[in-house]
């Protein structure tokens, strides 16, 4: 049961049909550096904290919400991530001084994406008991696969900027103007 669950959000964190998932994460990381990693790891569990609080909202219909616009506000989440990375890497190439804005931001952009989930949650939930397992299961394996994207996400931003001498304002702008353009695409189809 404990397992079903783990890899369940494992799936949808790394599942190629749910890329928004990818992409947000990865926006939300190419802002750092390797050296940097304990700050990720906040950033990527406060948005798990995010999503995890509106899927158990909605699990126990305390919330009720348009998925439509949900569906709208997903990508705009993409879009204002990639945004704020291009617009700190032009205002001053110290990244500590938005940090606790760019977890906030994490925090309430996980609340957004966890709706987005939340209704096929509760399908798969079915006729559970209590919530509390399946969800810590479920954001376990969240967790999991947001910081298996993270490695990979960290590890190439190593390897082009510390290696191959890529400048790493070009990488992170790469990256955020690619997840823009993607996201953009996703809000207009």
């Amino acid at each position: 049961m404990f397992s079903d669950y783990l890899k369940l959000g494992m799936d949808h964190i790394l599942d190629p049909n749910g890329y928004d998932h990818i992409l947000f994460v990865t926006v939300l990381c190419a802002l750092y550096q390797t050296s940097q990693w304990k700050k990720v790891i906040l950033l990527v569990t406060a948005f798990t904290l995010g999503h995890s609080l509106t899927l158990a909202m909605a699990s126990l219909n305390l919330v009720s919400f348009n998925p439509t616009l949900i569906e709208t506000l997903i990508p705009i989440t993409i879009i204002l991530t990639g945004s704020y990375n291009l617009f700190t890497l032009f205002r001053d190439s110290r990244i500590d001084k938005g940090v606790r804005l760019h977890y906030l931001l994490a925090l309430l952009f996980g609340l957004i994406h966890g709706l987005g989930f939340s209704n096929y949650f509760k399908a798969i939930m079915g006729s559970e008991d209590s919530i509390l397992m399946p969800l810590f299961a479920f954001n376990v394996g969240v967790e999991v696969g947001q910081i298996f994207i993270v490695t990979l996400v960290m590890a190439l931003g190593y390897l082009l900027s510390d290696i191959f001498k890529f400048p790493r304002k070009y990488w992170t702008g790469t990256i955020s103007v690619m997840a823009i353009m993607v996201a953009t695409y996703l809000l207009c189809r």
